[in-house]
């Protein structure tokens, strides 16, 4: 406990502490693959088995929930039954630190789309914190504040298009999704940063 206290300590005394975006995400912390490992180890009966859709397979271990702000900067950490709602496990964080949040009104909260649900959403607005993630399959972007197109998808469907353009002399130049600028949205504006360098002498890396 003394040394998570001076952790935050260290952390509030810099200039990324007053962030007002964080960012909520989880990923699987595997204890173990074997049978054999998962009925002897010492972690047996808190480790569990949990789905990673990310790699499209299962893992016995436990799940690390972080919320940090954009600079990498941890604010709040858990490390907890990899079955465990991550809604569940987000509001249970928030709850731990009711200083944090109080102090920080309408902050704005990233998240993927897990993190959803009208009770889910009443709970963090009662908290004054503005969540923003991508639209569920079949949910209307404009249905509600918070919801939006993920950026990956848009930025394959542009990269194929600009792939299909048969005249070099067109291609001569990036195409205008892979420049530094703003995408406007229904609801928000995001900055949208190349992902190769900009300096002529540097080669554009290989995907």
């Amino acid at each position: 406990e003394l040394l998570r206290c001076t952790i935050r300590m260290i952390a509030c005394d810099t200039t990324l502490w007053s962030d007002d975006v964080w960012v909520v995400d989880s990923t699987p912390a595997e204890c173990g693959r074997s049978r054999q490992t998962a009925n002897r180890s010492e972690l047996a009966g808190w480790s569990t088995y949990g789905y990673c859709a990310s790699h499209s397979r299962w893992f016995w271990g436990l799940r690390l929930h972080l919320v940090c702000t954009l600079h990498g900067l941890p604010v709040v950490v858990a490390l907890v039954d990899a079955k465990a709602d991550e809604r569940q496990v987000l509001v249970d964080l928030l709850a731990t630190k009711p200083q944090l949040v109080a102090a920080r009104p309408g902050q704005l909260l990233i998240a993927d789309k897990n993190y959803y649900g009208s009770e889910f959403e009443r709970l963090l607005a009662g908290l004054g914190l503005r969540l923003l993630r991508p639209a569920r399959k079949g949910e209307a972007i404009g249905a509600g504040a918070g919801l939006f197109r993920p950026l990956r998808q848009l930025g394959r469907d542009h990269q194929r298009t600009w792939e299909r353009v048969p005249n070099c002399a067109e291609r001569s130049a990036p195409p205008p999704h892979h420049t530094v600028g703003v995408t406007t949205f229904p609801t928000i504006q995001l900055a949208v940063v190349p992902c190769w360098p900009a300096h002529p002498a540097s080669p554009r890396p290989s995907r």
